[in-house]
């Protein structure tokens, strides 16, 4: 079967949750047995969001192959356990950097360089980079932003293009907005057929329509935008409100989204009967469970909580497969102190400290994290959170007194956590960062190890520091076990304290390995301690 083209376009508003659709229509596609990838173009002109404030994006996704990706891509992995990599994520930024290089190194041969057909044929370069690899049946492509954006005429000058070339290999769901006035007590379609309209100024007719609702749009209404909007009456279909993002491929299949997806791309899909009997189980667990498990997640941006969204999804999948609800509690540390401690963290069944860079609400976590070893309370620090984990170690059990990582003290006298050396002559923040996936080799008889149910791993990273070799007998002896550690560099990659009931400290990020239908297996165990934990400092 040849490679067909799906492109998401949204208008409207922003967030509507294109990236929701694609990853569900990935998920349906995918349950018939079809070889399915999405990947993402973001108009912003930053190469990648590794340096955007989490409050501007959300969080920064992995890729396996370091590539620091829109948190979308999560949502991608999440619903089809397909593994995404750098071609995946293309913004604006890398586009007319790929072409500046190109007319600097002469690759157009003195032409004048310009938006058409210049940066419009990278773009297309890389939606079909995907497809050239004979792996995928399907390449779902989302386009960031709102049809009307300045800075989205180029990618959607290059559909326009594709839909041309392609003819029938390709095809546009374009998703908009129904809002509802409660004044009037109506819902309008108006904006709607000005996004449709906006679309086909720039020549390009979408095919099916997915309207963002929070009101049930009456088949009349549908049909009304059907012809306002020159598309097929059964190819309009309302996305409503549902209380989890994972009851939307169920929404979907409902309407038979993926079937008219499939005629219309003239896909014999007969014999590719929906199997959907692993995901509808999941959410049998999430709507049965009947008691719940309160853990705490420990940041600087609890403000937003998409700077989280994998954790919490991982936490929602553990619990979900622990027969658990959970009640996930944001607790800012830069408002934690030695005095509301207690009433911020009793009550829970586990913490999770979070990762991040710098210095802010940083003692904050130093002191959730005093309180949970001293209340033997479970414990997961990611990343800067294990950073963290033995740091408060240093200074309040082996006695190291000023104990910190050189990324927030330079002069430490006890750097525990520091650059390593080959990475201290590069000045170009990206060149010192760990990015991907790397190998990790367990101590047998580590809680990290009966986890995974094997002693080598692979899980992504995303930091600059790392726990300082030099210290680590003097850990060992005190009573923190590194039980993990990279076999190429022998990195410590995982810390555990074995006297506490589960005090694990990870330097890579097991959330995003987690998915649907693959919870990632440290959070499970994280979870099973949490649960099994009587609450503690109440």
């Amino acid at each position: 079967m040849e490679t067909k083209y799906i492109f998401v376009t949204g208008g409207v508003v922003s967030s509507l949750g294109k990236g929701i659709i694609s990853a569900s229509l990935a998920c349906l596609l995918k349950a018939r047995g079809f070889r399915v990838t999405i990947q993402k173009f973001d108009p912003y002109i930053n190469i990648d969001p590794g340096t955007l404030n989490p409050y501007e994006h959300g969080e920064c996704y992995v890729t396996v192959d370091g590539h620091e990706a829109d948190l979308d891509l999560g949502h991608y992995e999440r619903f089809t356990n397909v593994e995404t990599t750098r071609a995946n994520n293309v913004t604006s930024g890398r586009v007319f950097q790929n072409v500046i290089d190109k007319e600097r190194r002469g690759d157009y041969l003195g032409k004048t360089v310009q938006i058409v057909p210049h940066i419009t044929d990278e773009i297309k370069r890389n939606v079909k980079r995907l497809g050239a690899t004979g792996d995928y049946d399907f390449i779902i492509t989302e386009i960031g932003g709102t049809v009307g954006d300045i800075e989205s005429l180029p990618f959607l000058e290059a559909v326009r293009q594709l839909r041309w070339e392609l003819g029938s290999e390709s095809l546009c769901v374009h998703l908009t907005y129904v809002p509802y006035l409660k004044a009037a007590k109506e819902l309008k379609t108006k904006p709607t057929q000005h996004s449709v309209k906006q679309l086909q100024q720039v020549g390009i007719q979408p095919d099916l329509l997915v309207l963002r609702t929070e009101h049930d749009i009456p088949a009349g209404m549908r049909m009304k935008i059907a012809q306002f909007c020159n598309v097929a009456p059964d190819a309009v279909f309302q996305s409503i409100d549902c209380p989890s993002i994972y009851e939307v491929p169920v929404m979907m299949s409902e309407q038979h989204l993926d079937e008219v997806v499939l005629r219309k791309m003239n896909v014999d899909y007969r014999d590719n009967d929906l199997e959907m009997g692993p995901w509808m189980r999941f959410l049998d667990k999430m709507h049965s469970a009947r008691e719940t498990v309160k853990i705490g997640l420990v940041g600087k941006y609890v403000q937003l909580q998409d700077a989280y969204k994998s954790i919490s999804e991982a936490l929602l999948h553990a619990a979900t497969y622990c027969d658990r609800r959970l009640d996930l509690r944001y607790i800012n540390s830069e408002e934690l102190t030695a005095d509301n401690v207690d009433s911020q963290l009793g009550g829970l069944n586990g913490v999770v400290i979070a990762p991040g860079f710098g210095q802010r609400g940083i003692e904050g976590k130093f002191i959730a994290l005093k309180w949970c070893r001293e209340h033997d309370m479970p414990t997961f620090g990611i990343c800067l959170g294990m950073q963290c984990m033995v740091i408060e170690y240093a200074r309040n059990v082996l006695g190291l007194e000023g104990a910190n990582s050189t990324e927030m003290d330079p002069a430490t006298r006890h750097n525990v956590i520091d650059l390593m050396e080959e990475q201290k002559s590069v000045h170009n923040m990206g060149g010192t960062m760990r990015l991907g996936a790397y190998k990790c080799r367990l101590r047998p008889d580590s809680i990290a190890a009966r986890a995974y149910g094997a002693t080598e791993v692979s899980e992504r990273h995303r930091h600059r520091f790392e726990f300082n070799h030099n210290y680590r007998t003097l850990f060992e002896q005190g009573g923190m076990a590194c039980v993990g550690e990279n076999p190429a560099t022998h990195l410590v990659e995982v810390v555990e304290i074995p006297d506490r009931r589960w005090m694990v400290g990870t330097q890579y990020h097991p959330e995003y390995n987690s998915t649907v239908l693959r919870p990632n297996p440290l959070f499970m165990s994280f979870m099973k301690a949490a649960i099994d934990t009587p609450v503690a400092g109440k």
